[in-house]
């Protein structure tokens, strides 16, 4: 799978609510800290655990399943094994009328869920972070001495 970064970008870019399911409490958990970071980038993040549902996170009230949350989402970012991504895609697309995108992590693919999303109209990401994207894309790799590919006059 290969994404354009304009495609990337423009999905971060476009992108104001983030429901990611399968955020753990724990903050050592690749979950924790990407729900994290997105939240401290004005991303509102609501998490989806039915673990932890009822709980506060970065804010937030957890929810047992996306179709707990009220209101829409723009993005739907899946913390679960790539077996586990079909149901969630479904209850994404019935729940969400005005979804853009389902972002699959690094080590998720699900290239059938995928084809359903794709034919309603939303954009899918799969095996990658957005977190990583976010700082790749928009500098913050840079700082840590990554060549990320991205040419700017930012400093």
């Amino acid at each position: 799978m290969s994404y354009s970064d304009d495609f990337l970008c423009t999905i971060l870019k476009r992108t104001k609510t983030v429901a990611v399911v399968g955020v753990s409490m724990n903050p050592v958990r690749p979950s924790y800290y990407v729900a994290r970071y997105l939240s401290l980038k004005g991303f509102t993040v609501i998490p989806v655990n039915p673990g932890h549902a009822g709980k506060t996170l970065f804010g937030a009230e957890v929810k047992a399943s996306l179709s707990n949350i009220e209101g829409g989402v723009d993005m739907v970012d899946i913390f679960r094994r790539s077996d586990a991504v079909p149901p969630i895609v479904d209850e994404a697309l019935e729940h969400f009328p005005e979804l853009q995108t389902i972002w699959m992590q690094i080590g998720v693919e699900h290239p059938e869920a995928a084809a359903r999303a794709e034919a309603r109209g939303v954009d899918v990401v799969m095996n990658r972070c957005p977190k990583i994207e976010y700082q790749r894309l928009f500098g913050e790799l840079r700082m840590g001495g990554f060549n990320t590919g991205i040419i700017s006059s930012k400093l």
